[in-house]
């Protein structure tokens, strides 16, 4: 029987592995963030991604060899985690690299000296595979290592050869494995049953360039890039069956069995299930939020609110009533704080963002699981697309969660007809904003064929001499356009700016011999920039030469505006957090407005440091520096790039040098110091996670002030007051109204109470009881209320169930009873007034004694207080 690995603790493998590579020359270098450079990249998904720039030859290495303990982050497989052996979100990547250093034979030797040697692994429980072409490999594990030729598997592309995509550098992998059970033989060797085997170092020969027609040819610098799973090693080392098993995923797992009361070893499959998802998610939350992401509904932002609404569903499922997450984060953190120091650093931020996140979709999931416990008690044959909208838009319930329970169940979702309610409600909101456009009546293509794409000359030229291009009429493509036609005109060169990035396009006028087109917008599709305007005078003729004149104030404006966005952002990481980044953006003429990833709301204190910050870099006179650069020498000088936006290799630098320096194709001042002023009008919350600033800069701070002081002087005229005494002037009417309303309230109170009193006689006996219902007329609820409990204490053992239309088309019930009728005869207010109240289009509840209703007919309000008074006298006598 073959012997089995000397067992090791996951800490100690990580280390042994760093402490292998260090001693034969590689840099031993700290994991990356979560969040890549690349900002086309959504998460560090892989141990290479931090060195890919080296492999794509777009950066220099300053060693040869490296090597580092990688944390990566998945969700593509997410509905499988807790389900396999080894499937997780968040996991650890060991791996060595060589950049043109040393290849294949010297790899392969240390990958196995690390295997057999440093681990102890038996040669005869390893089997390695290589691509099917790769004969080179092949022979140096067969003959330099001595596998013999059965227990090496040549597969296929799909599995055995990396890509970095269509074109650029690849070359074929060979993998280890580890046999579980070698006592089943070498015959019929199948690597993918995981029952068995499972791979745990990945060994990728960067060899070949692929060109555009998928050509393979050498490259003069062959490269090593390798991968041995932690969490995979510390299962095969530790002797557990799956990797949740092992000591870097079993404690959370166990703290969170404790707070369920639950044995993780006597539970049943379901149970592990969830307490898997648990121990993996909680992980991957940890170290998102160390990495500075915070809780939204777009990109990384998305993925960690999934992944904490994940754990809250799953802590339900397992019997946890309170709130936990922040009680299993604690064993996470104090597992992961050697290693990643972050995680300890920023404890009071991962508490914080976990208990507001599952505080809130605790509510929500409350509501959502009710609603699709509704819809599945009409046993339906799937989930419809429409139902399954309803629940995420209208109650916030995330598809996932509705696709998991209804997987429970047995049911499916109709993700097409989720996906067509989708679009439909996109198309309406959209439909509001829909402008006739070059595209209305017939393809760009069709008006621009043959046209060359426009020149921009706006970034220094405010007007040039152009060529009328391309001409559209109310949609259609016309030769000629007369005085007062709307107009879309393409030119071939334009010093107008067309709206990008946030900024709106720039405003001006087309001119030539008795012709003015003024120009309102202008929009950028495909390479053709479109400018949108009204013939003024004269006429305007495809082909003509005419002059494009920008309107140089409001270029001045938005230019002020735009720069403006770009300190905000810099005093927002500076003053609040450093890993705030921009969510969205405005830079109109007259104002700016800035969207930001941020979990919580600004302090007083902090918008009044942020003012006083971005103005004091604006009285020093900050230069500003533009550039076009490569992509990779603008991430590596540091400039900043939005999430989410596509960049082409080379890109424009806005540096405002020991300030600002972004990516930005927008229009901006040539010195801080010609924006003047800076003035923040609101910060507010848009969304879950995402804050909003909207301020003045510039020219538009005058006009922000100007009408501020018109509305101050028309108040202190109105008043009859000073500016500085408005203040305390609405403070006393405030107080005036609160007490008129305080006097309104007792006014509608007696009122209620003597119409109370003329009804008393019609109470009527039932039993031992007394019934009384009643229709009040115009009562307010509030006093409805009062009259109903009042009317109950007078009669004693009684119901009084009393109904009003306090404004039309509205309907307020109430029901009153005492405590024998509720107790003895088992019959509840709360339940009761419901049940009248759907009568009337509406619902509601309260206690067993006193409870209110409301409704939405007030036709049928006769109807229901008779059902009231009916089913009163039927279930007391």
């Amino acid at each position: 029987m073959p012997k089995s690995p000397k067992s090791l603790r996951g800490n100690q493998i990580r280390q042994k592995f760093l402490d292998f590579y260090d001693k034969r020359q590689h840099q031993v270098l700290p994991s990356a963030s979560l969040v890549p450079d690349d900002p086309t990249v959504l998460l560090t998904i892989a141990g290479m991604l931090p060195f890919k720039p080296i492999f794509l030859g777009q950066r220099q290495s300053d060693f040869s060899r490296a090597t580092t303990s990688q944390k990566c982050l998945r969700t593509n497989d997410i509905e499988n985690v807790g389900r396999t052996a080894r499937h997780h979100t968040f996991f650890e990547m060991l791996g060595n690299f060589s950049f043109g250093d040393y290849f294949k034979e010297q790899a392969i030797a240390w990958a196995w000296e690390l295997s057999t040697n440093v681990f102890e692994l038996p040669p005869e429980r390893l089997i390695v595979s290589v691509f099917r072409e790769d004969d080179e490999a092949f022979a140096i594990w067969r003959d330099k290592i001595g596998i013999p030729a059965h227990r090496i598997q040549r597969m296929g592309e799909e599995d055995n050869f990396w890509a970095s995509g269509p074109t650029g550098p690849c070359g074929p992998c060979s993998e280890i494995y580890y046999d579980f059970h070698p006592e089943k033989g070498d015959k019929d060797i199948d690597l993918e049953d995981d029952t068995r085997f499972i791979e745990y170092y990945n060994l990728v020969f960067m060899q070949y360039n692929r060109d555009a027609d998928g050509n393979l040819t050498p490259l003069q610098n062959k490269n090593i890039d390798t991968g041995l799973g932690l969490e995979r090693m510390a299962q095969i080392l530790q002797q557990v069956p799956n990797n949740y098993e092992t000591d870097l995923i079993f404690p959370i797992i166990k703290t969170a069995a404790e707070i369920a009361e639950l044995d993780y070893a006597k539970s049943d499959e379901k149970t592990k299930v969830s307490l898997k998802v648990i121990g993996d998610h909680i992980r991957a939350v940890v170290h998102l939020i160390a990495d500075g992401i915070t809780a939204s509904n777009i990109g990384r932002g998305y993925i960690l609110r999934r992944l904490i609404r994940r754990v809250v569903r799953h802590g339900r499922l397992i019997g946890i009533q309170g709130e936990f997450t922040t009680q299993v984060a604690d064993t996470a953190i104090a597992l992961a704080e050697d290693t990643y120091p972050n995680v300890r650093e920023r404890n009071d931020a991962i508490q914080a963002e976990l208990q507001r996140e599952e505080s809130q979709f605790r509510k929500t999931l409350a509501r959502g699981e009710k609603l699709l416990a509704d819809i599945l008690a009409q046993k339906p044959e799937q989930i419809s697309g429409r139902d399954a909208f309803t629940l995420y838009d209208t109650h916030g319930f995330p598809l996932e969660l509705t696709q998991e329970i209804a997987e429970e169940h047995g049911l499916t979702v109709d993700i097409a007809g989720y996906e067509a309610a989708m679009k439909e409600q996109q198309e309406n909101s959209q439909a509001a904003h829909e402008t006739v456009d070059l595209l209305a009546q017939g393809s760009l293509d069709e008006v621009t064929s043959g046209v060359a794409a426009t020149e921009f000359l706006g970034y220094t030229v405010p007007a040039t001499t152009a060529q009328v291009m391309a001409l559209v009429a109310e949609g259609e493509s016309v030769e000629s356009a007369q005085t007062g036609t709307e107009v879309q005109v393409v030119l071939d060169q334009t010093p107008f700016y067309a709206e990008s990035g946030g900024q709106i396009g720039d405003r001006g006028y087309l001119s030539g011999d008795n012709l003015v087109v003024r120009i309102e917008d202008v929009k950028k599709e495909s390479d053709f920039f479109v400018h949108f305007g009204r013939v003024e005078r004269g006429t305007l003729n495809l082909g003509d030469t005419v002059t494009a004149q920008i309107d140089r104030a409001c270029r001045r404006r938005a230019q002020a505006n735009h720069t403006a966005t770009h300190l905000l952002q810099a005093a927002l990481k500076k003053i609040v957090d450093p890993s705030i980044s921009q969510a969205g953006s405005l830079v109109a003429f007259d104002r700016l407005r800035f969207d930001f990833n941020c979990s919580r709301s600004l302090t007083a204190e902090e918008l009044v440091q942020i003012e006083e910050q971005i103005n004091t870099w604006i009285a020093e006179a900050h230069g500003a520096d533009v550039a076009i650069m490569p992509l990779t020498d603008a991430k590596a000088k540091g400039a900043i790039a939005m999430f989410g936006e596509k960049y082409a290799d080379e890109v424009r630098v806005i540096d405002f040098p020991g300030v600002s320096m972004e990516l930005c194709g927008g229009t901006h001042v040539n010195n801080t110091a010609e924006i003047g002023v800076f003035k923040i009008v609101a910060e507010t919350g848009v969304a879950s996670g995402i804050r909003r600033i909207e301020a003045v800069a510039g020219p538009a701070v005058l006009d922000y002030l100007n009408l501020r002081d018109k509305v101050v002087k028309e108040l202190s005229d109105r008043f009859k007051v000073k500016p500085e005494e408005i203040p305390d002037r609405i403070t006393n009417l405030q107080n005036e109204l609160k007490a008129s309303q305080k006097e309104l309230e007792a006014v509608k109170q007696e009122l209620a109470l003597a119409k109370s009193d003329q009804v008393l006689s019609q109470a009527e006996s039932v039993g031992e009881f007394k019934v009384l219902v009643a229709n009040l007329g115009d009562i307010e609820p509030d006093a409805l209320k009062t009259a109903a409990e009042r009317l109950q204490q007078k009669l004693g053992d009684s119901a009084v169930v009393l109904g009003s239309v306090p404004t039309e088309g509205k309907v307020s019930l109430v029901a009153a009873f005492s405590a024998k009728i509720y107790k003895d005869k088992q019959l509840q207010a709360g339940k009761f007034i419901g049940g009248i109240a759907k009568l009337c289009g509406g619902g509601g509840g309260g206690r067993p004694n006193l409870a209110q209703a409301g409704g939405r007919d007030a036709s049928k309000l006769p109807e229901a207080l008779d059902a009231a008074k009916r089913q009163l006298i039927e279930q007391l006598q």
